[in-house]
Formats: structure tokens, C-alpha cells, sequence
């Protein structure tokens, strides 16, 4: 019989572990917002955006896009090809922890890079399906108020102000510390992920995130496998 296990502080306790993540999600928001009403979009293009998208770095393409009237399909392709490492994300995401089909839902839409970083980590495999469903609203409310708040803004911040665009390569630099911080004895995986990175340029430089994840994928289940047999051996 399944049982129902509800944490106490769940939302406090999500909104501690956003904290960290949301001082980075809230300048790119930021930068977002003036992009947006800078492109010749009304502001509240960037509140819907980050609302009903929330897709991060395709967002940023879907402004242009939107304001070159690109056709359907072509945004349709974009958002394939930017998104699809989210297929990977997927495998190991805590997504059976969540109850309910609308939070589950919402959980499959709001799985973003930021959240699957904070969710699969050591210290989170112990967390309620509360927890992380709180944990992505947070996120998800950083991202839309400072995307709100930037292009309400916009008109009022210079265009040529610089640092903003470095937000996102400072926060994945520091989800990626601290994955390889709370993984110690397991450094062979940063180095998969940096091989197949390199592999990925070197062989299919127009396609390099698809291959280097479909690469990295397939050494991480080798590998699993592999440990698997040995385990068997000794036993």
C-alpha cells in the first residue's frame, strides 16, 4: 500500500534551496525583460513568455524570432534542437515523488536545467515531492518577476549596460561546482561529460549538445552496466 509522506517546512525549505539559484535566475530575468521591450515587443510579452514558455535560453531566440515573424516551423525546429536535452533530464529526474496529475504536470513543464541541477544532487534524494514541486515554483516566480520587473525597466536601464549576459555562464558554473562538490569520489562523470563535449564539437560541431548527450548517455549506462556485472562477479 502506497503511503503519502508530507515534510514538514516543505515550502520553507524550498525556498532555502532556491535562494542560491533564484540571485541568478533574477539578473538574467533581468536582461530578459530588456531584450524584450528593446526588441520592439510590448513589456508584457516577457511576463507571458516566461509564464507559458519557460524555457530559459529559447526564450531568448523566440524574441527574435517572434520579431522576425519566422514561421511556425522554424520555431518549432528551434525549440526542438534547444530543448531537447530535457528527454535526458527526464531519466533521473524525481518526478514519481510528485502526487497529483496536475503537479505532476507542472512539474514536467517546470523541469528546467536549474531545478534538475538542485533536485538530483545528494543532498536532495531524501526530499518530498513537495519539497521539489515548491522548489520549481520558486524558481519559476524568480524567473518571471525578474523578467517582469527588467522589462518594465527597460526603458529606464541603458542599453549598453554589460555583465547581465554573464549571469547565465556564472550560475551553470556554479551548479556544475557544486554537482562535482557533492559527487567527490565519483570524478569519472565530469570527465565523460567533458569528453563527450569535445567529441560532440570535434564530430558534429552544427549538432554538438544532441551528440554530446546522446554520447554521454550511453557511457553513463555502459558504465552502469559494467558495474553491475562486476558486482554480480564478486558476489
Amino acid at each position: 500500500m502506497r503511503t503519502s509522506t508530507v515534510e514538514p517546512g516543505a515550502r520553507a525549505a524550498a525556498l532555502r534551496d532556491s535562494g542560491s539559484v533564484g540571485l541568478g535566475l533574477v539578473p538574467l530575468g533581468l536582461a530578459f525583460g530588456m531584450l524584450v521591450t528593446q526588441s520592439g515587443v510590448d513589456w508584457w510579452y516577457a511576463s507571458l513568455f516566461t509564464l507559458a514558455v519557460y524555457a530559459g535560453s529559447f526564450e531568448f531566440l523566440l524574441v527574435g524570432l517572434v520579431g522576425a515573424l519566422a514561421p511556425l516551423g522554424t520555431v518549432a525546429l528551434t525549440a526542438f534542437l534547444v530543448n531537447i536535452r530535457h528527454v535526458f533530464y527526464a531519466l533521473s529526474f524525481p518526478l514519481h515523488r510528485v502526487e497529483g496529475r496536475l503537479a505532476r504536470a507542472y512539474s514536467t513543464f517546470a523541469l528546467t536545467d536549474e531545478a534538475y541541477a538542485l533536485t538530483t544532487g545528494e543532498p536532495a534524494r531524501t526530499w518530498s515531492g513537495r519539497r521539489v514541486l515548491w522548489l520549481q515554483a520558486f524558481l519559476h516566480l524568480y524567473w518571471v518577476g525578474g523578467a517582469t520587473a527588467g522589462a518594465l525597466l527597460g526603458s529606464l536601464i541603458p542599453a549598453g549596460v554589460t555583465g547581465l549576459e554573464f549571469a547565465l555562464t556564472a550560475l551553470f558554473t556554479v551548479l556544475a561546482l557544486d554537482a562535482v562538490r557533492d559527487r567527490r569520489g565519483d570524478l569519472p562523470t565530469p570527465l565523460l561529460a567533458l569528453l563527450s563535449a569535445l567529441v560532440g564539437r570535434l564530430v558534429a560541431p552544427d549538432q554538438m549538445l544532441l551528440v554530446a548527450f546522446a554520447l554521454f548517455t550511453t557511457a553513463l549506462v555502459a558504465r552502469r552496466v559494467v558495474t553491475r556485472r562486476g558486482r554480480s562477479a564478486d558476489a
